[in-house]
């Protein structure tokens, strides 16, 4: 199956909380950094997910935010360090690549941000994802 989305990060299955709709998803990365997801009961079974389940951490690049560092009161539970490896600016967007890690992110997030956040190639910055926002996928 091939994907349009960009951001895709490899990890191991390390915790399953069912609730009675969701669930929550502990992946271990690569890099032994841990990225949440939550995703529905149902996905969770027809995945077939437990503890050592291999997947992929998959991600919008419109869901990724960026910060230009640590991140306090918030609840955003994935919180991703990288470096600026490249931005493309538009009319209104601008794409900005990050290397983690763990590989690559892309966020796209307006132009103003790029500039309100003084993002150059070479910056350091935090990606910033929701759990609700995580997808997993097997094989």
């Amino acid at each position: 199956m091939t994907l349009s989305i960009r951001n895709q990060l490899p990890g191991t299955v390390t915790a399953v909380a069912p609730g009675d709709v969701m669930a929550s998803v502990g992946i271990r990365l690569t890099s032994g950094r841990s990225v949440t997801a939550a995703i529905t009961r149902e996905a969770v079974n027809d995945l077939g997910l437990a503890p050592g389940s291999a997947v992929r951490a998959l991600v919008k690049s419109t869901e990724v935010a960026v910060a230009t560092g640590p991140v306090e009161g918030l609840s955003i539970r994935n919180r991703l360090p990288g470096t600026v490896t490249g931005i493309a600016v538009g009319g209104a967007m601008a794409s900005v690549r990050l290397s983690v890690e763990d590989g690559e992110l892309v966020a796209v997030v307006t132009r103003e941000a790029v500039d309100d956040l003084g993002l150059t190639v070479g910056s350091d910055a935090v990606a910033l994802i929701k759990a609700t926002e995580v997808s997993l996928a097997t094989g």
